[in-house]
């Protein structure tokens, strides 16, 4: 009996094994399965790109179109009461300048005309177009992450972790900087220009109002300039001494820029040189520090 008990164990034995390796080969099957139906979702072709990047373009095109709808039911509201803002007497940089001059006490003696039949409807078109992109940002630039961060490494992905929110604050403050101090100093300067005879200022509306959207968006777009330089020295086109060895030609460039945005007085200049020139020098600590850390990274795989 006990040969018979022993044989049956052993017979019990040997399919428990069978079965095992049954499973085992189920199981391999199908996480090769598995794997093989995962593959097409990750070895996208460049059709497949191309339908992605359409989608996540359209969905930015419907934000901007949301905002640019609700901007044209409120249109005669921002006309007044923020495309006409910088020319008043009570806008805060002209009532800050006006406790030091008198030159700044009163509006901008502008009159604001139309001088073609569908300029009023084009500006409104214009004011939803620009003024939905300005507010929308934040949600495009998180479209293009969502279409670029697939083919980011893990690590790619913890260093630009953060970076939706420092794009999105630099731009808006060069918004606000350009709206609230680059347009009233611009516009008085304008408007006081005095070359000789009896002149009216008699500006078109589409040219005026054009300059209030597309000043403070390219004040929006040069404020990323640390950003650029991030990218550009993590892809090795900018290193921190050739910004060093430039810098006197860029403070010429800003300088430039200050007087042509500026009235001809020292404290408007200086009002946009300073962060002109600050936003120069914080891309010049960002470009040593990436180039460092790169040159870290180069070496380390040399010495592997």
């Amino acid at each position: 009996m006990s040969i018979i008990s022993k044989f049956k164990r052993y017979k019990d034995s040997q399919k428990k094994q069978a079965e095992a390796q049954a499973k085992g080969s189920n199981g391999q099957e199908n996480s090769t399965d598995s794997s093989q139906k995962k593959k097409p979702e990750k070895e996208m072709s460049f059709l497949d790109h191309l339908e992605e990047l359409r989608w996540h373009l359209v969905r930015s095109f419907i934000a901007i179109a949301v905002i640019g709808i609700a901007i044209g039911f409120n249109v005669k509201w921002l006309m007044d009461n923020v495309m006409y803002a910088p020319f008043k007497l009570d806008f805060p940089i002209n009532a800050l300048i006006c406790k030091y001059t008198d030159t700044f006490c009163t509006d901008i003696n502008v009159d604001i005309i139309t001088t073609k039949p569908f300029e009023k409807f084009f500006l409104m078109i214009k004011m939803a177009v620009m003024g939905g992109f300005i507010v929308a940002f934040p949600y495009v630039i998180w479209e293009v992450w969502r279409f670029v961060k697939p083919g980011l490494h893990q690590t790619e992905k913890l260093r630009f972790r953060g970076g939706i929110f420092v794009l999105t604050f630099l731009f808006f403050t060069g918004v606000l900087f350009a709206y609230h101090i680059i347009l009233p100093l611009s516009f008085r300067f304008l408007a006081d220009l005095d070359i000789g005879g009896e002149i009216n200022n008699m500006w078109g509306i589409g040219t005026t109002m054009g300059t209030v959207m597309q000043i403070p968006l390219a004040g929006g777009i040069m404020f990323e300039l640390p950003v650029f330089v991030y990218v550009f020295s993590k892809l090795g086109l900018v290193t921190p001494e050739a910004m060093k060895k430039y810098r006197r030609h860029a403070i010429v460039v800003l300088l430039i820029i200050s007087a042509v945005l500026t009235p001809p007085d020292v404290i408007s200049q200086v009002l946009i040189f300073i962060p002109l020139y600050s936003l120069y020098q914080i891309s010049i600590g960002i470009s040593r520090r990436v180039n460092k850390k790169r040159e870290r990274e180069i070496f380390g795989e040399a010495k592997e």
